[in-house]
């Protein structure tokens, strides 16, 4: 194995299938100068793969991307290049999905990536920003306080007040910074978005063009530019799209893991990731463990045990992968810090009973019967059935 291989076998792996993409959290400058990060932009963190495809990249690249398609696709799907550099998947599952994605970015169509929460939709959002333009900043998080300041420009006042409108005096959204850049913005959550605010981005999307009365001009986007957007689908009905924006986007629907060894390895590399980044005191978890988990989650969000033979109800909760991420970090962070450093049925008891009972009530009988019929009768499970019936 190459040197550079080597490095890079040895880096944080993430397997961002359910991954959640929170914004970095700074603390004050370190010692050394540098500022310590809890969580790097994905252009920061992955530094070295994007460099290292850039370098191998010898395939055609629409304007101002930093990378081809072909090298995008690398760069989320994992790969390794001619000369042995590892490039480590941040994304598991369909790669036509994430072809189509890549190469609707590449159109002048922007892109909406669908899915039940846990599906990755803002962490594959980030990636791909990251890879073709460098830059996975420029963000608006969409919520029911969303304006339209955020999504086109707003004002200092007090240079308003000083000068009136103009130029100097606009403080730029996300969007326009994209536009005039040649970059890629991001909303996350847009069905959380007021229906009118979500409008502003029509003019925005078809024209390419954001109009600025005030100043009788507008900003026209760069090449380059594009808009990922990504939608819960469980908020079907809260702030549906217009017709007319919904034309705008091509869509691509993220699923659920399709197999439990499939989800197992998300969660395995996810957690692994987030123990180091946040130097928890405590072995790696073994696969049994995380398999019982990962098994827990698939037969109450499916509504049948694996083997079909056995329909248990279903809780009101989605049982995503990003959450049974949250229950083994959260019991790997109770084993290292009150336990002996091993994860063990006890420390993930609590985890379990909080991510399925979300309802105290309907969620509770749910998980009891799960526990009588499924849990308890399962060879291997006994200690797992004993500490739950402890916490619940």
């Amino acid at each position: 194995m190459s040197a550079k291989a080597a490095r890079t076998k040895n880096a944080p792996e993430v397997a961002p299938a359910a991954a959640i993409a929170d914004g970095a959290i700074r603390t004050a400058p370190s010692g050394n100068g540098e500022a310590e990060v809890l969580r790097r932009h994905a252009e920061e963190q992955f530094a070295e793969e994007l460099h290292e495809l850039a370098q191998a990249d010898t395939k055609p690249r629409p304007p101002r991307w930093k990378l081809s398609p072909w090298a995008v696709s690398t760069y989320l799907l994992g790969g390794i290049l001619d000369s042995g550099f590892v490039v480590t998947p941040k994304y598991i599952g369909n790669r036509r999905l994430m072809e189509v994605a890549v190469s609707t970015l590449a159109t002048d169509r922007a892109l909406l990536l669908l899915g039940v929460p846990g599906t990755a939709k803002s962490w594959v959002s980030e990636h791909l920003a990251a890879a073709i333009s460098g830059d996975s900043t420029r963000l608006v998080q969409g919520s029911a306080g969303t304006s339209e300041e955020a999504i086109r420009y707003g004002w200092n006042y007090a240079l308003l007040l000083a000068k009136g409108p103009s130029h100097e005096a606009i403080v730029p959204s996300p969007v326009m910074r994209a536009m005039r850049d040649g970059k890629i913005a991001r909303v996350e959550e847009l069905t959380r978005i007021p229906a009118d605010v979500q409008d502003t981005l029509i003019t925005i999307l078809s024209e390419k063009t954001l109009p600025i009365p005030e100043l009788n001009g507008e900003i026209q986007a760069t090449k380059g530019f594009n808009l990922i957007a990504t939608a819960n689908n469980r908020d079907k009905g809260v702030n549906e799209l217009s017709s007319a924006l919904k034309r705008r986007f091509n869509t691509v629907v993220l699923p659920t893991p399709e197999t439990a060894d499939e989800e197992v390895e998300i969660v395995r590399r996810r957690v692994e990731s987030l123990g180091r980044a946040l130097e928890l005191p405590a072995e790696p978890p073994g696969l049994e463990e995380i398999r019982r988990v990962v098994t827990v989650f698939r037969e109450l969000r499916d509504g049948a045990t694996g083997d079909g033979k056995t329909k248990v109800k279903q809780p009101s909760g989605t049982m995503s992968t990003a959450e049974a991420i949250s229950v083994v970090n959260q019991g790997l962070a109770l084993a290292g810090h009150f336990g002996d450093g091993t994860l063990r049925a006890g420390d993930l008891a609590a985890g379990l009973v909080g991510a399925v009972v979300k309802d105290p009530v309907q969620d509770r009988v749910v998980w009891l019967e799960y526990m009588e019929t499924v849990v308890k009768e399962r060879d291997g499970w006994k200690d797992l059935y004993r500490a739950c019936r402890d916490v619940i």
